[in-house]
């Protein structure tokens, strides 16, 4: 990736945006276009925003924590690293200059830190939701409600996988949200924002939905509901509500250059938090269950050479040894259609049903292999006993002296790019993006060297000094690419 990326509402990060034609077809036989029929479409006008903020503004809390955490010069902190050398955490600059300086080896040592978000109430009784990346590092925790009541809040738990985290202060008839149906939500919907950004209390935003089950880089497990409405520092955390005045919900993630607002954030869907939030409110801690595949979209092209009636469904690019997928029979090729009655349209879908489910809880899945449906049933396993997936782009080995996630080409694949060797990029590092890589095309040779497998293409690597020159293709393209190693990888 470029010098900036995805993050929490605290870091820098950059997106690149697609833009859509609108293709408009005459019929083949007369001479001029054919106007289209118009479409009655419903006005309904702008919802009462103060309404629903007068309704359920007070059920919005303002969340200050502090605490400290560890920094070494060896190793980047989780909340402030990001991809972009434009995010490097002064601390940790000075600490790298300071070993390089004396010599010192894992040199650390611990900072305070202080920070405000955004949470909100979804019991009388006091339990409050927010993000898990808001309290990371805190030992105190105050809640702060509009009437200008403060509490010290209990935090219950935090799952980082799905940046959720459940708090609990000490109060009785507290005002609560309600709760929406994030599957109900259409694009172009409006919806309204509650938090405090940049320290500024009980702020109202208002957009629309852009899109849904949007996958990001880093949180493969969180089908994200994408806005336009003003998201900052400080909105972690806050409610995202529907124009029936429903949190459909949690604001988590912006896209940025500048540490601000771009137009482009992202909620966690309340469905998601709240399964979530149930099992930390019992247990202290959630779980989730594990399939055990590495999926990819079904595009056109793979549609096609796997006889489909539509590009749908998450397509299976690698199963894990003993692993439910495994043991259910499920196979490289296969195509997951639906799970336990859900249809899986985009491979973005079937996480969001695999995080949700209960370890040990037994799925039965819809699939197609070699253009025939079948079902399985298949036993999830628990995250925490569950074999753990190679670093990098899940489930996919990384060639780390080139900052690229590979993995074999499947049969249609090969065939489709008319290539007879080469592994599929399925991730890139920075380097390997400013040079021009990027997920999805194919390396074929390393130095004029056939690559046939990943353990190949690591020996030829570890030969090589320097720089390597790699043939990519890219569509029907192939060109060498000049990339140097990473020292020490």
């Amino acid at each position: 990736m470029s010098s900036s990326t995805l993050t929490r509402l605290t870091r820098l990060t950059l997106v690149a945006l697609a833009s859509a034609n609108l293709l408009v077809t005459a019929h083949a036989q007369n001479t001029s276009p054919t106007p289209a029929t118009p479409v009655a479409i419903r006005t309904l006008g702008t919802p009462d925003f103060a309404q629903i903020v007068q309704r359920y503004g007070p059920a919005v809390v303002n969340i200050s924590v502090s605490g400290t955490r560890l920094i070494t010069a060896d190793s980047k902190d989780s909340d402030t690293s990001a991809k972009g050398a434009d995010s490097e955490d002064p601390t940790q600059l000075f600490l790298r200059k300071f070993q390089e300086q004396f010599g010192a080896t894992g040199a650390s040592m611990q900072i305070p830190v202080s920070g405000r978000a955004s949470g909100f109430i979804v019991s009388a009784d006091g339990l409050v939701l927010t993000n898990a990346h808001v309290i990371a590092h805190a030992s105190e925790v105050t809640v702060k409600l509009t009437d200008r009541r403060e509490f010290k809040a209990k935090v219950l738990g935090s799952d980082n996988k799905t940046d959720v985290a459940v708090l609990k202060i000490d109060a009785k008839n507290l005002p609560t949200v309600a709760i929406g149906q994030p599957g109900d939500l259409n694009v172009g919907e409006w919806v309204l924002a509650i938090g405090s950004p940049f320290g500024l209390d009980n702020t109202v935003t208002t957009g629309v939905v852009s899109a849904k089950s949007r996958t990001l880089p880093d949180d493969y497990t969180v089908p994200f509901i994408q806005t336009d409405a003003a998201i900052n520092p400080g909105n972690s955390g806050g409610p995202l509500f529907n124009a029936r005045g429903e949190v459909v919900g949690i604001n988590s993630q912006i896209y940025t250059r500048s540490g601000g607002y771009q137009g482009l954030s992202f909620a966690i869907p309340i469905d998601l938090a709240q399964s979530v939030a149930r099992q930390i409110v019992a247990t202290g801690h959630a779980s989730h269950g594990v399939l055990g595949v590495s999926v990819q979209e079904v595009t056109q092209a793979l549609a096609d050479a796997f006889k489909l009636p539509r590009p749908a469904g998450a397509l299976i690019s690698e199963v894990r040894a003993d692993t439910a997928a495994a043991k259910a029979g499920l196979q490289a090729g296969d195509v997951i259609a639906g799970i336990d009655g859900h249809a899986i349209l985009a491979s973005s879908d079937l996480p969001l049903w695999v995080a949700m489910a209960l370890p040990g809880q037994q799925m039965q899945i819809d699939v197609l292999r070699n253009g025939k449906a079948m079902q399985v049933r298949a036993t999830l396993e628990d995250t925490a006993t569950a074999k753990p997936a190679p670093h990098g782009v899940p489930n996919v080995p990384v060639l780390s002296q080139l900052g690229l996630a590979v993995r074999p080409l499947l049969p249609v694949e090969q065939r489709a790019a008319e290539a007879r060797h080469g592994l599929m990029i399925e991730g890139v590092q920075p380097e390997a993006d400013k040079a021009g890589i990027a997920p999805g095309d194919i390396l074929l040779a390393i130095n004029q060297v056939p690559v046939t497998s990943v353990e190949q293409a690591r020996a030829l690597l570890a030969q090589a000094k320097g720089s390597v020159a790699l043939l990519v293709q890219h569509g029907a393209e192939k060109n060498y690419i000049a990339i140097p190693l990473k020292p020490g990888a």
